[in-house]
């Protein structure tokens, strides 16, 4: 991949809301270049969505987000690549990382509440016969994601006190 459309990358990930002729200025480049890289990105799937980063702790319809840790045995002639799309398939799933370690996939999952959460796991992840064993975080708040950071450091009003 080029240099522009790598740059290209870097400014739709910071803001998706740029508009190709905004990008165009900000790299001083010609516009319709701006507009066909991007289509040719999102052509060969290099840009995917563009999506919205939401701090659902300032929504009313906060979520509940689990990271589970699974352990499986590879499929013959496929490896993890089958089982990882079964379980990329459910809905309540948000992301699967195959992982080195201790643990095969990282599963992210959302519910409204906890026993949805808990739900998932025990009736359809779980039972999935490759599944040896999982284990699972509940996410209780997110501090950054994506680059984002959620919560404004407020300044310390605090006076220095020395000994």
């Amino acid at each position: 991949m080029n240099e522009r459309k790598m740059q290209i990358l870097e400014l739709l990930k910071e803001d998706a809301r740029r508009s190709a002729d905004l990008i165009a200025t900000m790299l001083d480049a010609p516009a319709a270049e701006v507009k066909q890289a991007i289509a040719e990105m999102e052509q060969d799937h290099v840009i995917v969505k563009y999506a919205t980063v939401v701090n659902w702790s300032k929504v009313e319809d906060e979520k509940v987000t689990a990271l589970i840790e699974v352990q499986i045995t590879p499929e013959r002639g496929r490896g993890f690549e089958g089982i990882a799309e079964r379980i990329y398939l459910y809905p309540e799933v948000k992301s699967v990382y195959l992982m080195s370690g201790a643990y095969d996939l990282l599963v992210e999952v959302q519910g409204k509440t906890l026993k949805d959460v808990a739900s998932f796991v025990s009736n359809k992840l779980s039972p999935i016969d490759a599944v040896l064993s999982t284990k699972t975080f509940f996410i209780l708040k997110k501090y950054k994601q994506d680059g984002i950071i959620f919560e404004e450091n407020e300044d310390d009003h605090r006076l220095l006190v020395s000994p």
